[in-house]
């Protein structure tokens, strides 16, 4: 009998735990801060078990991680660094569905030392999109090709019958990571020349993206694309572009929402406030003028225009007093009406939407276009898409890892064929698969 550790007991948990629960040879062990979440999780599975764990107890966290086989991490990023470092000390292997960050990636010499494998990005995106990229990309090698362009746009969405606000999208987790986001520059290659967005600019840097019988969306860059061409392998690609979708509107929206200063991360003090006075501050709005006009100069939209409508359907322009007397953030703020308004309903499915645009060519002078395609809806009254694409990649690869049929040690992403193979074919048992279109040009 193998023993998981899970920290964390957030969105993604529940798929994640109920797949290695599943498995006959696994127990589980959840930990995180809130005890009863863990214990909700494990919902007195006879191989579960929950853990109070406050990760800023080091000797409590020493302890859990020498009792097991495997570490499983779906805390916040910056927590993962000081995890490894336990598991580097006892050897033992740990998997994240994060983003690998420079301390983390300093740590591959002494996992490589310790003979353990640290495998991040191992959810939907960082994750499935790896994947799916590396098995085409690999796929096009062994038949003699090499990629000229990649494009992949990622975004997890309301369902079509569940788009029911102004800004085409809604929240079961915190906002705080999305609108964080949403203050990244972005770098990408096009047509062999290197592009740089500044943050300030990103929402007025996007395309319309047709995904087939879904319609149109807006897709924007996401980030630092540039360092993919060296971990796909594919130098002599002449365009490298990762990219968000949302809904049209989105981008207009959330330009206008930068320029408001609602992502502000300084705290202040908004004591004594309703919403419209945290509004006329925001924009030094002193004067007897109406909010909607005044807001309307300062953004310069029309007064009746869809930004100005939103933000009163948000309830920013009232008079319902700001729920946060303490010093706090324009940034927290506007997370916490976000996180009230934007909620999906009991019953209401989440979509996922990813897809890769590959262009080819071959030495015989065949060139071709290849689109594959992932659309993966939540479950009602079950477990949102959003989870389980992100938490079930991380329990194949737990198994993978348990079940030794992975020998890599050091710090890794799944862009390696015993990773990807196993791990997509498990996923398209589970149902969560791509359909691949080609075109010869």
């Amino acid at each position: 009998m193998k023993n998981i550790l899970v920290i964390g007991a957030g969105f993604v948990a529940s798929p994640l735990v109920k797949h290695l629960l599943d498995q006959p040879n696994f127990k589980v062990k959840v930990a995180s801060l809130i005890f009863k979440e863990a214990k909700e999780i494990v919902n007195n599975h006879p191989r579960g078990e929950s853990k109070q764990l406050d990760l800023n107890d080091t000797d409590a966290l020493k302890e859990e991680i020498s009792k097991t086989d495997i570490v499983v991490s779906i805390v916040p990023y910056k927590f993962h660094p000081k995890i490894a470092e336990i598991c580097i000390l006892y050897k033992k292997p740990m998997i994240t569905t994060s983003y690998v960050s420079e301390e983390m990636r300093k740590l591959n010499s002494k996992a490589r030392d310790a003979g353990i494998l640290i495998l991040n990005e191992l959810g939907l995106d960082p994750g499935i999109d790896h994947m799916e990229a590396m098995r085409i990309i690999d796929e096009v090698k062994e038949n003699g090709g090499e990629v000229t362009s990649f494009i992949s746009y990622c975004g997890g969405l309301p369902a079509p019958e569940a788009n029911t606000n102004p800004f085409g999208y809604k929240f079961s987790w915190s906002p705080i990571g999305v609108l964080l986001a949403s203050k990244n520059s972005a770098r990408y290659l096009k047509d062999g020349k290197e592009v740089i967005i500044e943050s300030e600019d990103l929402f007025k840097n996007y395309d319309i993206v047709s995904i087939e019988k879904l319609g149109d969306f807006e897709g924007y860059p996401n980030r630092d694309s540039i360092p993919y061409i060296d971990l796909y392998k594919i130098p002599e690609t002449k365009t490298m572009f990762r990219g968000t979708l949302r809904n049209k509107g989105w981008c207009h929206k959330m330009q206008k929402i930068v320029e408001l200063g609602l992502l502000d991360e300084e705290k202040k003090d908004w004591i004594g406030l309703n919403y419209e006075g945290f509004i006329k501050k925001l924009i030094n709005n002193t004067e007897e003028i109406d909010i909607k006009k005044a807001l309307s100069i300062f953004l310069n939209v029309d007064i009746d225009s869809d930004v100005i409508k939103s933000l009163e359907w948000l309830n920013l322009l009232s008079d319902e007093p700001l729920p946060m007397m303490h010093a706090t953030s324009a940034l927290d703020i506007f997370a916490s009406k976000l996180l009230q308004k934007l909620q999906y309903e009991k019953g209401e499915r989440d979509m996922i939407i990813l897809q890769h645009r590959i262009e080819a060519s071959y030495t015989n002078g065949k060139k071709e276009r290849i689109t594959s395609t992932l659309i993966d809806y939540g479950i009602p009254h079950g477990d949102f898409s959003m989870s389980r694409t992100v938490g079930l990649p991380a329990a194949i690869g737990t198994k993978l890892i348990l079940d030794k049929k992975v020998s890599l040690t050091g710090v890794h992403i799944p862009v390696h064929p015993a990773i990807y193979r196993p791990v997509l074919k498990e996923l398209k048992e589970l149902g969560i698969s791509f359909k691949e279109q080609l075109e010869s040009y």
